[in-house]
């Protein structure tokens, strides 16, 4: 059937039909045939969507599923043409390993992960498919490898955590001493204490 299918409404809103699937169900009357459709959108500017949905009609099931896949819209945290950092995520048996790529890489991903990473608009980013082969689960698995992603802290505010760390070493490090002066001092009192008590000792 109909693979990746692409379309571009005037919204900017990119649409991919990942899969079409023929599926029966049985009825008093018989078996009645009735077809699947897994739908990615986005807008390539890290918006991004996944939806399927059942109709008698091939076109029938993909409009239902685009419709759905719309209003399911989340947005995904990016660094440039690439994601934030490493993340693995996991659905119904399918699992889904995606790590960031230099400029210039493209989108090494097959199955049903490379069309909802390209209409999200990642343009270079690795990945890997483990687990069960549906591309159903790793469809679902892909959405929610992304949902995972965290946003990137910027310049400034990588130098105030940096900070704060040099500070927080800081101050363990003068409690240290403190304390081990505090340790010394101690010792240093408790030896006098017992020359003393040795000397009067003597004289007696």
């Amino acid at each position: 059937m109909a693979d990746f299918r692409r379309e571009k409404e005037k919204d900017n809103i990119e649409e991919r039909v990942i899969q079409i699937d023929r599926i029966t169900r049985v009825v008093k009357g018989g078996r009645r045939l009735r077809f699947r459709a897994i739908v990615a959108v986005g807008d390539g500017d890290g918006r991004v969507g996944l939806a399927v949905d059942k109709s008698g009609e091939v076109i029938g099931a993909i409009e239902k599923a685009t419709r759905k896949a719309r209003k399911n819209m989340i947005k995904v945290n990016l660094s440039e043409t690439t994601i934030t950092h490493e993340v693995t995520a996991e659905h119904a048996g399918a699992k889904v390993f995606l790590k960031p790529a230099q400029k210039g890489t493209g989108v090494i991903a097959g199955g049903a992960v490379r069309p909802i990473l390209e209409v999200c608009g990642i343009k270079d980013v690795l990945s890997k498919i483990q687990g069960s082969s549906s591309k159903l689960n790793n469809s679902y698995a892909t959405i929610e490898a992304l949902e995972m992603l965290r946003p990137t802290l910027r310049k400034n505010e990588e130098k105030n955590v940096k900070n704060l760390k040099k500070t927080t070493k800081e101050d363990r490090s003068k409690e240290i001493s403190k304390k081990s002066k505090k340790q010394k001092s101690t010792k240093n009192e408790g030896a006098k204490d017992e020359s003393r008590k040795s000397k009067k000792t003597n004289k007696k």
